[in-house]
């Protein structure tokens, strides 16, 4: 009898200690202090919370993990409903802002193209502060874009609607989430950038510089995100330039070995896609549920409706014209997934193949190059001269943002979500802080008596994580080294000479030019 007991006593402290030990472990898991906006974005840097100007710079997210493809596809949606954070904005102490360029990827867009057979989407395209998702500005945005004709207006832009209208989508049109996503955006750099005074009160209209494709989508995202960026939107000073070219070449959109690397690009596309087996399978399918031929259906590119579907929380689209009693034929979310994991087994096997890059490398060095131009000038002027240009917005396409993060050297980046944004951000050290360094880095050319001390370092974010040290022009920087940003030198010389050696060339002319052999 004793023995029993004990053997009890023995099992009923045995299971206590494992219960203690595993709360123990659970406990270790969970954080005991909330994580506040300056302890999430770098323990007090910049926000006058605290002492510490240690700066932290973030692992940045620009390698997917492995993520099911529905999961990503909601993340490509980029849905305005959570709170998001941000690192533009922050930099060692006593840096200073010189100038933020930004390109911006238009925001949620009604589908491009049509199912046959199938019922269109059910969104509403005209914009109402009472339906969701909505935004504290929505209803002064919406007065304040009826006063656009105050503006100033390149070319035929004056004559494309700033705002979308529309109470059944058009194809391609912005709808009211698309615009919500770039208030957010403006508002969320609004904050960052508050505290340098990037446009400070009384700006003049030569220090900002707004460009956009014709396409109504981009218009609108353009003034909605600057919108939520200027505390006082004046009208008088905003002038918006017209980008012929959704790759914002300029004058400089001749280039015949790109247009080559794109041909060979799209082939590979189209192998890879033509030896999925599973994929031929599931378009198969879905043709044969709604009586289409297969390359009817492949041609509809329905990816692009079913995003539309998935991202506003709509059903699947259905068999529009059913015998009666027939049970509903619609297409499935199993469906769409294999179509989007052939998407991104895609976006792998270009990396691998090197292709893509060669033609991004051309496609974007003329956009790059105005950017390190406007860099440069801003970096050589004088003391409290107002630069040209403190902030130039691109609005633009998936199709502008995919290429410049390949030809930056991002080769992980997620392809470009709805409203993404890339932000490259100059600053200059304090005198200080370069002769604390030591430094033998000279100033960009044509520095001289006049202008501040210090030296000119460059940061580029893309959706507020930090990506700088991961491009190809800083990638081999001391990142925690005295100057724990990369130098405007780097950048300058990627962009006028370096980014040519993948194409075995010295400039963008002989890249251009050069015959294929």
């Amino acid at each position: 009898m004793l023995a029993r007991n004990r053997f009890i006593l023995l099992v009923v402290v045995g299971a206590v200690l494992a219960i203690v030990s595993l709360s123990l472990q659970f406990l270790n898991l969970m954080p005991t202090t909330p994580l506040g906006d300056e302890q999430v974005l770098g323990g007090g840097v910049g926000t006058g919370l605290g002492k510490s100007r240690k700066r932290v710079i973030p692992v940045p997210h620009t390698e997917a993990p492995e993520l099911d493809p529905i999961a990503e596809a909601y993340g490509y949606c980029n849905t305005p409903n959570r709170t998001e954070q941000a690192w533009e904005g922050h930099s060692p102490a006593d840096y200073t802002l010189l100038s933020v360029q930004v390109m911006i990827r238009h925001g949620d867009r009604y589908p491009l193209y049509s199912i046959p057979k199938t019922k269109r989407p059910t969104i509403d395209c005209t914009l109402s502060p009472n339906r969701k998702p909505s935004h504290p500005q929505l209803s002064s945005f919406i007065s304040h874009m009826g006063h656009g004709d105050r503006g100033h207006w390149e070319s035929t832009l004056g004559s494309v609607p700033r705002l979308p209208n529309h109470s059944a989508c058009e194809m391609g049109e912005l709808t009211q989430t698309g615009v919500v996503q770039h208030l957010r955006n403006g508002q969320l750099l609004m904050r960052a950038y508050e505290r340098h005074s990037l446009l400070p009160v009384g700006w003049s209209p030569r220090q900002l510089w707004v460009e956009t494709t014709g396409k109504s989508r981009t218009l609108q995202s353009g003034l909605a995100f600057l919108y939520g960026f200027l505390p006082d939107f004046d009208w008088s000073k905003v002038t918006v330039r017209h980008q012929w070219s959704t790759l914002f070449c300029g004058a400089a959109c001749d280039c015949p070995a790109r247009n080559r690397y794109l041909e060979v690009e799209q082939r590979r596309q189209y192998r890879l896609r033509a030896a999925d087996a599973q994929l031929d399978a599931t378009y198969a399918e879905m043709a044969r549920a709604l009586g289409l031929p297969p390359r009817q259906l492949r041609a509809a590119n329905p990816i692009d409706s079913l995003l539309c579907h998935l991202c506003h929380g709509l059903p699947f689209p259905c068999l529009q014209m059913q015998a009666a009693g027939a049970s509903d034929t619609c297409l499935t979310k199993e469906q769409f997934a294999i179509i989007r994991r052939q998407q991104l087994d895609d976006e792998a096997d270009k990396r691998q193949a090197g292709l893509y890059r060669k033609y991004a490398i051309l496609a974007m060095h003329p956009f790059l190059n105005r950017t390190a131009g406007r860099m440069e000038r801003a970096a050589r002027a004088k003391t409290g001269e107002a630069a040209e240009a403190t902030l130039a917005l691109s609005s633009a396409h998936d199709v502008t943002v995919a290429p410049l993060l390949s030809a930056l050297g991002l080769a992980e980046a997620r392809f470009p979500r709805f409203a993404a944004r890339v932000v490259f951000e100059l600053w200059r050290s304090p005198p200080a802080a370069s002769a604390a360094a030591g430094s033998k880095q000279q100033a960009p050319r044509g520095k001289g008596k006049g202008t501040a001390g210090g030296e000119p370092f460059v940061r580029l974010l893309y959706d507020g994580e930090d990506v700088t040290f991961h491009t190809a022009f800083c990638r081999s920087h001391k990142r925690h080294g005295p100057r724990p940003l990369c130098p405007l030198k780097n950048f300058l010389s990627f962009v006028r000479r370096d980014m040519f050696a993948a194409l075995n060339a010295s400039s963008y002319q002989e890249a251009c030019y050069k015959r294929p052999g």
